[in-house]
């Protein structure tokens, strides 16, 4: 497990900005990372979206995406990720949406769903999502869901190298 402060090194050593739209989460990825010194070279901004109209007002997420998925889908987090990238300066964008408890809708407490979303040369795109289940009570789940989402950042940093 990396820390966050190895997490930042990384994404120095990437030129990566990252802009983040939490709706579980509410704020906590970002505010991981602004615990980190220089944390300002890292971290444009943040969107915490907590409502359907939150999502589609200030990230533009589509009303059929909303109705067609689950709020806690990999659909919506993937909206979510390129609606926040679009409207920042920011090379990524990590996105969570996500349920700590009493899911509803046929969603497990603790169900996360992540999108994680690079600008590339030339302006190119690349989205990545994943689904995870975290155990615990209501806060201790959505802080693992924020320090799950940059642990992976690395990862899919590489990948979007690759692509």
């Amino acid at each position: 497990m990396r820390t966050v402060e190895e997490i930042a090194r990384e994404m120095r050593a990437r030129k990566l900005l990252l802009v983040t739209a939490e709706s579980c989460t509410a704020g906590l990825i970002a505010a991981m990372l602004a615990d980190v010194e220089g944390a300002g070279a890292l971290l444009d901004c943040a969107f915490v979206v907590y409502s359907p109209d939150a999502k589609r007002h200030a990230l533009g997420v589509p009303e059929r995406i909303l109705r067609v998925y689950n709020l806690t889908s990999e659909h919506v987090a993937r909206a979510m990720g390129r609606g926040a990238l679009a409207r920042s300066r920011a090379n990524v964008a990590i996105a969570n949406t996500g349920v700590a408890d009493g899911g509803g809708d046929s969603v497990p407490a603790g169900t996360q769903c992540y999108a994680w979303v690079f600008r590339g040369q030339g302006g190119k795109i690349t989205v990545y999502s994943e689904t995870r289940r975290f155990s615990g009570g209501r806060n201790a789940i959505r802080e693992r869901a924020a320090r799950h989402a940059l642990e992976r950042l690395p990862h899919y940093a590489d990948l979007a190298a690759r692509a």
